[in-house]
């Protein structure tokens, strides 16, 4: 789904009252830490909306040989996820333009963070929006997991 696909949606939800969270990151190689952190991300609201970056993206995070999985691909795993209710591949090197889209109630980030170090925590704050850190302790990694399997 594209970002313009995916605001009218929300504004129906909204409509109906209900609590928008957005969680976001590369899902390479899902694993059970992915998981864990979308199903926790969704106990925070109603409609759960996920941010998957692009192949582009990754790289420029991640290195040249990232990601293992295409976007489209990645996108349509995280999809097939209960929990999750909508999806969207975005472009930039972090999630803020979606954020000033959608307007989530709440921005849901890994154990891999605290509240004070979300990058994107500014565009959030700015509308009245909140973040919250959900899922396991960070003892699963796509980059561990590739390193592993590369040896």
């Amino acid at each position: 789904m594209t970002l313009d696909e995916l605001v009218p949606l929300i504004a129906q939800h909204r409509s109906k009252g209900r609590t928008v969270v957005l969680a976001n990151g590369a899902f390479d190689l899902l694993h059970v830490g992915h998981l864990r952190y979308l199903e926790g991300a969704k106990q925070l609201g109603d409609v759960l909306v996920v941010a998957v970056n692009s192949d582009a993206s990754v790289r420029a995070a991640k290195g040249a040989d990232r990601p293992v999985v295409p976007a489209a691909e990645r996108a349509e795993l995280v999809t097939a996820l209960r929990c999750v209710d909508h999806v969207v591949v975005f472009e930039e090197l972090d999630v803020r333009e979606v954020i000033r889209a959608v307007k989530p109630d709440v921005h849901a980030k890994g154990t891999d963070y605290e509240v004070g170090t979300v990058p994107e925590r500014d565009a959030v704050h700015s509308y009245g929006g909140r973040v919250a850190i959900t899922g396991d302790p960070k003892s699963h990694s796509t980059t561990e997991l590739t390193t592993r399997l590369r040896r």
